[in-house]
């Protein structure tokens, strides 16, 4: 997606779940965040939260558009990631995509599930100038699984049966997975367009280089970045 030789990783060994990096695009310099699934799933914690959070503040100061690439069931949950008091970290990323001024493309490579996805995009799909799909795109209010075991309960525990249980349960999860597709996503307005994989850099590039050039200033757009 990226100029060769352009992308610098910033913090690697914090905040695994987060990748951030610095990039280039047809020379034009952009700020990248991406989940990373081969951590927790690609689910997002405290530490990958701060991260992702004081990145977005210190491409708003330098104003570097912001490239998210969205691959994420959600914010992490549990006993243990509850003890690190995971809503008031992670809502940093929500109050911190708000608030910056930058432009911000988003791209979902795969899952696209609850309020995770939405603290990627600066808040919803209607925050970026542009939030595109590739065609495995996923999208729900929730990994598809547990909705189902949480919408559906009644239902399920009218079947007696454990097997026939468990089938009906996939048959309601594949469903779930059929609507969630990028495709019809588009189909519905709620995002720009599902688009083929080799096309992610010319929809960065054009985003880009379309927004209005920044005006020169004489004081610092931020007063400070979190140093953590």
């Amino acid at each position: 997606m990226f100029d060769v030789g352009s992308v610098l990783e910033l913090r690697r060994d914090f905040g695994l779940g987060i990748v951030t990096a610095l990039a280039r695009v047809e020379g034009e310099s952009v700020g990248v965040i991406a989940n990373n699934p081969n951590h927790l799933a690609g689910a997002i914690d405290s530490d990958g939260a701060d991260k992702a959070a004081r990145f977005m503040q210190l491409c708003d100061a330098f104003d570097l558009p912001i490239v998210t690439l969205v691959d994420t069931p959600g914010m992490m949950v549990g006993p243990d990631v509850e003890r690190t008091a995971l809503v008031r970290h992670c809502t940093r990323l929500f109050v911190t995509g708000v608030n910056v001024s930058v432009p911000m493309i988003s791209i979902v490579l795969r899952k696209s599930y609850g309020l995770g996805a939405q603290a990627m995009m600066g808040g919803s799909t209607k925050a970026p100038l542009a939030c595109v799909a590739w065609p495995t795109g996923e999208f729900g209010g929730m990994g598809l699984e547990g909705a189902v075991r949480l919408g559906y309960r009644a239902e399920l525990e009218q079947i007696t049966d454990p097997a026939e249980r468990e089938v009906e349960f996939q048959l309601m999860v594949d469903r779930m997975y059929e609507r969630g597709k990028a495709i019809n996503a588009a189909s519905h307005f709620e995002i720009d367009d599902v688009i083929d994989p080799a096309d992610s850099r010319r929809w960065i590039t054009t985003i880009v280089t379309s927004t209005p050039a920044t005006p020169r200033r004489d004081r610092k757009k931020r007063p400070n970045i979190d140093t953590w």
